[in-house]
């Protein structure tokens, strides 16, 4: 799978052009309608091509940046496949209770955290060494959640909550708990 933070960062570049250039359509557009004189109006056609041409690169941006994201194709595939490692997780009273005290996966398998929550609404995030997050999911009382993810990157990682729980949520960390290494 390709790493979350280089989806964002592709993301954000193309995304933020687009948004530059529509900008300045609509600066274009403003300044020429407010001008004085029969010759500086916008002519119809020039200023609606300009606008198929922004429809016509927005949904082609969509369909493009559509399978970047990177766990897309495994969401939609999920029925299929069979998880190398399951972790099943418990969520009690503002606590994670991990099935050993270090989750240890192996570099390109795929990883299914289960998790349960006996109380209250819980988040499950896994965070990296920089505490940017690889992934979330929201984890309700009396639900199924659960999330599979492929590891393709040796690291060390960090598990908390990502959902309010009250003041004590806060303080559900547990540091360099997940260790992704090679074969």
């Amino acid at each position: 799978m390709v790493d979350s933070q280089i989806v964002l960062q592709g993301q954000t570049i193309a995304y933020s052009c687009y948004a530059i250039v529509i900008i300045l359509l609509i600066a274009w557009f403003g300044l020429n309608i407010t001008k004085t004189g029969k010759d500086n109006k916008v002519k119809n056609a020039l200023f609606y091509s300009f606008v198929t041409m922004l429809v016509v690169l927005g949904v082609s941006l969509h369909f493009v940046t559509y399978n970047t994201i990177p766990w897309a194709s495994m969401d939609i595939n999920r029925s299929e496949i069979k998880p190398d490692k399951v972790f099943n997780i418990t969520v009690q009273n503002h606590q994670f209770i991990l099935p050993s005290d270090k989750i240890i996966i192996k570099k390109g398998e795929k990883a299914l955290f289960d998790v349960t929550s006996m109380d209250l609404t819980y988040g499950f995030g896994l965070f990296r060494a920089d505490n940017s997050m690889v992934f979330q999911m929201q984890v309700v009382p009396g639900h199924r959640n659960d999330i599979l993810w492929q590891f393709d990157y040796p690291g060390v990682y960090s598990i908390r909550s990502t959902e309010y729980s009250g003041p004590k949520g806060a303080q559900m960390i547990l540091k360099d708990v997940v260790e992704i290494i090679e074969n």
